[in-house]
């Protein structure tokens, strides 16, 4: 067998591994997900204190049942390649933040996939750039934030929102960030699930309102 033909069998056999354990890391992460007794405490809404976080981000405009799986391949497929992040359990779980109202029509919203990353993290790993999807290293700001747990499809968090929004306003807070959401268990990229099982952490930063 010719140098160059084993170098091509090497590179393609090289990609295959990879390839797998990206499938294997998103299946994992989105279908099993973290340990789910440690967010037993959202079930009702709660204000805590978060640090900032550093995070990978991909922003892209459009529908997310268009864009998103567009935007969650790229971004774990940046994360799987960073040395520094941890893969598998223990792994941080993915995250979104929506700039846009909710009443914007989904063709406008403007989403900010993304993955939180050790602070060692300096540089994006190389990449296919995609001109829909723009991505960057940033730091997300926290502080106080309001936060609680829903469970079940995406299509019917309205009343868990409403809910956390009356706590929010009872509390005599102010929502001063955006919407945002951290998915504990969810569909992978290439798998769907049970939309039933779904566990997501809806999320807003706050601050004591200037009324109250």
């Amino acid at each position: 067998m010719k140098r160059s033909t084993k170098i091509v069998l090497g590179v393609a056999a090289a990609l295959v591994v990879i390839i797998v354990a990206f499938i294997a890391l998103s299946m994992y992460y989105m279908m099993r997900g973290p340990d789910l007794a440690k967010y037993e405490h959202l079930k009702d809404p709660k204000i805590s204190t978060v640090p900032d976080q550093k995070m990978i981000v991909v922003e892209a405009k459009g529908d997310p049942n268009v864009i998103g799986e567009k935007a969650f391949a790229l971004l774990f497929e940046l994360y799987f390649k960073m040395k520094e992040t941890l893969k598998g359990p223990g792994q941080a779980a993915p995250r979104a933040r929506w700039p846009l109202a909710f009443d914007t029509p989904k063709t406008e919203w403007v989403g900010l996939y993304a993955m939180p990353v050790p602070e060692t993290v300096t540089e994006l790993p190389q990449h296919e750039a995609k001109p829909e999807l723009k991505v960057s290293l940033t730091t997300w700001e926290y502080g106080q934030v309001a936060e609680i747990l829903h469970v079940g499809p995406y299509d019917r968090e309205q009343p868990t929102v409403a809910r956390l929004m009356e706590f929010i306003k009872a509390q005599g807070y102010e929502v001063v960030g955006d919407h945002e959401e951290e998915y504990l268990k969810g569909p992978t990229m290439f798998f769907k699930g049970d939309p039933q099982k779904y566990v997501t952490i809806i999320r807003y930063r706050v601050k004591p309102s200037e009324q109250s």
